[in-house]
């Protein structure tokens, strides 16, 4: 990389740097968060484009590299925030981001994932959903799909940062195998003794500029601090307390037991700061979230002689946890507001908020963890990791808390914010307010705290206080334990087995309920009134699902995306309009097929139109689809003022042809949602699908073209629609500007009871046929019961508002325990 630059807002990110990596070693790449190393790693790997220099690999320029070029010149990539699809599950990410062949080359799919996961030490049920995968887990997920496509150039960032010592050192070995094969890798990382242990090679970037680079045998750790840091940096930790008689006890748990952990008991003074020590896994997160309010427990916690509850732990506690994506921040929300968010009772001035006393209050506490961010009002996403990480604790000291429980709280922190980050908490506890820290770097504890809980399967091993806090002393006791595991009882929901347990969970569990919910009501209305099973009945039922189903599987297409069309229903009608002037009786053949060709080449013109404002235009999906709805419904009525054009029919005869009493068209549409369904589930069209609208940002890493994956879906919706016209041609037989309208709603309605996420990246097609025959059902219903049209309404809206609520429950008690725990 020669001379790379690349501005954001003005702002220089990096400047004029460049570096050589050469093949068989480990060049680490150093420096401060927001130094430049991210952005640096991510032009490197096609996911930025600089806006200055040049790149050449083995000797050939690149004129612009993208993750798809890179990928095929085989350079790849673990990000700092793993690039992994959280709607999806462990085997479908390895499948979006691998090549068929790397799968396939065992004896099969399923087998060879099993063994990529195993080389990094990952233990996961390939069907588990990544978004129920921990910090580390999510990693090692990503260090796998990087190396099975044994790169070129392997490219890693922060790998360690979530890691225990037990990952770590799988990871170090399988990168040395690497590099003994000649692969040339990219180290980033915060810890110098990784560099020393790992790296042939090291570069240090401060403010966006190559400050040197040199062997690493050949530098100190002094050396390279100066470089890092740009000052001469002081001991990383504070002075730890120096406990004296009078200290009293202001923070104790007794007996503290809960999902993962059990008899936790520990008794802390005032100015002590408490660790949690143990391998990643051993209950400390179970026990943090507990501390924090997070999680149902047993026992006692009490603080300044006061035991608190869950509820007002929950209250009055401040929580740094690992994941800061996931639980940590509000990524839409500018630095200001996720400061903030915990503390505005603080800047109230009678009823409203004074925003003064809030900038000038948020400002100060960034100002003092050095926060490096273009404004208070820049998105917090546009942060580095670790001025990310500061925002966390920024909002965590704003809180004014009775207590701070920090999850590796310098995750992804460089060494000069470490220190700031361990001179704060230990400030914060000198000040009365209990400080418990859990890390997997038993270094940061040793050098922290005052008294260490190390845990191993949920127990307490030991406590250790003064000098008996060392490395050594943790991971003996850690590695040595032979303690027998805390799991929760499996009563209730845990007591199902996992594959039931995960089917719950999953994409089908809406469209059993359905099935369950649409058999009951077939009964009862069968009970009051015989004829709702008549050839009649059936054959006008399945003839409106029909119509319904095909606009709905294609608004089922919009919102995997993480989108939405609201255009389909005028343009179904649109559509309508247009056949008939030329599908009509008495016009020769070769005009009526030129009437569902126009059909056709309409729909996808449209199609192509939503997509194109979507992503080149900027538009949002609602923006976008209601300014084409719009348009249609206006043009409808410009080409017909009022019903008008009757179809041949001739045409309507054929399109309503049926099996018994059962529509064809309703058999073509079953036939078509299980094929979509196939292509969903089995197929890249169905992966990239999902995959971008379970997160854009990782689905781009991961090499999918977005723009064409969008686009094409909105075509494809819109295609669906079209062909939900043909149906509504002939069902009311003449050209109605003002047919088609309601049909936008009700797809959405029809895709959301079949459980599709209107956030994106979840659904399945089934699900939508079911959904779309209860609509009809209960239209049906209300005629046979003798209910008014109020009812109908009625019924669709309690049933989306029914559904909406058990999907969101069903989807997220995972992150919810049973209250019954016990010793196995």
């Amino acid at each position: 990389m020669s001379n790379i630059s690349k501005l954001y807002s003005g702002v220089a990110a990096l400047s004029d740097v460049s570096v050589q990596i050469l093949p068989g070693e480990v060049h680490a790449i150093l420096g401060e968060n927001g130094a430049g190393k991210s952005t640096l790693m991510n032009v490197a790997s096609g996911t930025v484009q600089p806006d200055g220099g040049s790149l050449t690999f083995e000797g050939e320029p690149i004129a612009a590299l993208t993750p798809a070029i890179a990928f095929h010149l085989g350079i790849a990539i673990v990000h700092q925030h793993p690039a992994v699809l959280p709607d999806m599950t462990v085997l479908e990410n390895l499948q979006v981001a691998l090549p068929a062949d790397v799968l396939a080359s065992g004896t099969s799919v399923e087998s060879t994932a099993t063994a990529l996961l195993a080389d990094v030490g990952l233990k996961v049920h390939l069907r588990d959903r990544v978004e129920l995968l921990t910090v580390a887990q999510k990693h090692l997920l990503e260090i796998a799909k990087a190396l099975a496509l044994k790169p070129k150039l392997l490219i890693l960032d922060e790998p360690t940062a979530p890691l225990g010592q037990e990952s770590v050192d799988l990871l170090f070995d399988r990168v040395r195998r690497s590099v003994a094969a000649g692969t040339a890798v990219v180290y980033i990382t915060h810890r110098l003794a990784e560099v020393r242990e790992l790296a042939d090679r090291v570069t240090v970037l401060r403010d966006g500029r190559v400050r040197g680079s040199a062997r690493v045998v050949a530098i100190t750790d002094q050396e390279l601090l100066a470089m890092i840091v740009g000052r001469k940096l002081e001991s990383t930790f504070p002075p730890k307390h120096v406990s004296s008689a009078d200290d009293e006890t202001n923070f104790s748990i007794n007996g503290l037991s809960g999902p993962g952990f059990a008899n936790i008991s520990i008794r802390a003074r005032r100015g002590e700061i408490v660790g949690i020590a143990g391998v990643v896994g051993n209950g400390q997160s179970e026990l943090m979230r507990a501390l924090a309010g997070l999680e149902f427990f047993t026992g006692s916690v009490t603080i300044a002689d006061k035991e608190l509850s869950q509820r007002e732990l929950l209250h009055d506690a401040a929580f740094m946890p690992a994941d800061r994506h996931r639980e940590g921040l509000m990524m839409s929300l500018t630095v200001r507001e996720n400061a903030s968010v915990s503390a505005l009772t603080r800047f109230k001035r009678g009823l409203l908020l004074s925003r003064k006393r809030e900038l000038g209050t948020v400002a100060e506490t960034l100002g003092s963890l050095a926060v490096k961010a273009a404004s208070l009002d820049s998105v917090v996403s546009s942060l580095s990791g670790g001025n990310q990480q500061k925002v966390v604790m920024a909002r965590a000291l704003l809180s004014e808390p009775l207590l701070v429980v920090a999850d590796e709280p310098t995750q992804g922190v460089d060494v000069g914010a470490r220190a700031e980050i361990y001179k704060i908490l230990r400030e914060v506890s000198a000040s009365g307010i209990p400080v418990v820290v859990a890390s997997s770097d038993a270094k940061e504890l040793e050098g922290l705290c005052d008294q260490v809980i190390v845990m191993s399967r949920g127990h307490a091993l030991e406590v250790l206080q003064g000098e008996d806090i060392s490395e050594e002393r943790m991971i003996h006791a850690a590695v040595t334990s032979t303690t027998r595991s805390v799991s929760v009882v499996p009563t209730g929901e845990e007591s199902k087995s996992s594959r039931l347990r995960r089917f719950v969970k999953g994409d089908y569990a809406p469209a059993v309920l359905l099935i369950g919910v649409i058999a009951l009501l077939g009964s009862y209305i069968f009970s009051q009134n015989a004829r709702y099973i008549s050839d009649f009945n059936i054959y006008s039922v399945l003839t409106l699902v029909s119509a319904l189903g095909f606009i709905a599987l294609g608004q089922t297409i919009s919102l995997l995306i993480g989108g939405i069309d609201l255009s389909v229903g005028p343009l179904a009608g649109f559509l309508v309009v247009i056949a008939s002037f030329f599908i009509n009786d008495g016009k020769p053949a070769i005009v009526i097929m030129i009437g569902f060709v126009l059909m056709v080449v309409v729909a996808g013109v449209v199609g192509v139109i939503n997509g194109s404002l979507i992503r080149f235009a900027r538009f949002t999906p609602i923006a976008a689809t209601l300014t084409v709805y719009i348009a249609l419904q206006g043009m409808s009525f410009i080409l017909r003022d009022g019903p008008d054009g009757y179809i041949n029919s001739s045409v309507t005869a054929f399109i309503g042809w049926q099996v018994g009493p059962v529509p064809v068209a309703f058999l073509v549409l079953v036939a078509v949602t299980l094929v979509a369904e196939f292509f969903l589930r089995k197929r890249r069209w169905g992966w990239r699908l999902r995959a971008t609208g379970s997160s854009e940002e990782s689905a781009r890493r991961t090499g999918i073209n977005i723009n064409r994956t969008v686009v094409l879906a909105y075509v494809a919706t819109s295609l669906f629609s079209c062909v939900g016209a043909f149906m509504l041609m002939a069902q009311i037989g003449v050209g109605d500007p003002a047919q088609g309208i309601g049909y936008t709603l009700t797809s959405i309605t029809a895709v959301v009871l079949g459980g599709t996420s209107l956030l994106g990246g979840r659904g399945t097609f089934i699900g939508t046929l079911l959904g779309s025959v209860l609509l009809v059902q209960v239209l049906n219903a209300t005629s046979f019961l003798g209910l008014s049209q109020m009812w109908q309404y009625l019924f669709q809206g309690l049933l989306i508002l029914v559904a909406a609520i058990l999907y969101s429950v069903a989807r997220g008690s995972n992150k919810r325990r049973k209250k019954g725990f016990a010793l196995t």
